[in-house]
């Protein structure tokens, strides 16, 4: 597994109000239709996303993410690259939070909690392809 982090997804209980936040930080939004609202950083991207969302993605209730819930994402280049890697997680000593599936936005993800119980998204965004040396953007490089 590369080092690196794609994507920082903060759960958000009012997203306008965290949105404004970061917009008054003087961060950039990156359009994106599917309630995420994302902003490209230097190597990855934050996105904030509704908490119920979140947690519905996942898998779990509302309550087990606590205050200030997010999930690191792992984006891969292929979809084949996603069930592996939740398995190397596990084997390491993670917890499958929820199996490689397809999600309703077209791309494949799975989840794992790390010993301390972070969360962790393995993705495969087709959409948003790495780039060459393994670097994310939200819409892709190009």
């Amino acid at each position: 597994m590369e080092q690196r982090i794609s994507l920082i997804t903060l759960g958000a209980r009012d997203q306008s109000r965290l949105a404004a936040f970061y917009d008054a930080l003087g961060w950039v939004r990156v359009d994106s239709p599917d309630g995420v609202i994302a902003y490209d950083l230097i190597g990855q991207t934050l996105g904030l996303y509704a908490i119920e969302k979140l947690a519905e993605d996942i898998g779990v209730p509302v309550g087990t993410l606590g205050h200030g819930a997010m999930t690191l994402a792992y984006n891969v280049r292929d979809k084949a690259q996603v069930a592996p890697l939740l398995t190397r997680a596990e084997a390491a000593g993670g917890r499958i939070l929820r199996p490689a599936h397809d999600i309703f936005w077209g791309g494949h993800v799975g989840y794992f909690a790390d010993p301390e119980g972070h969360i962790w998204e393995v993705a495969h965004n087709p959409f948003a392809p790495l780039a060459p040396d393994g670097s994310f953007r939200w819409n892709g490089h190009g």
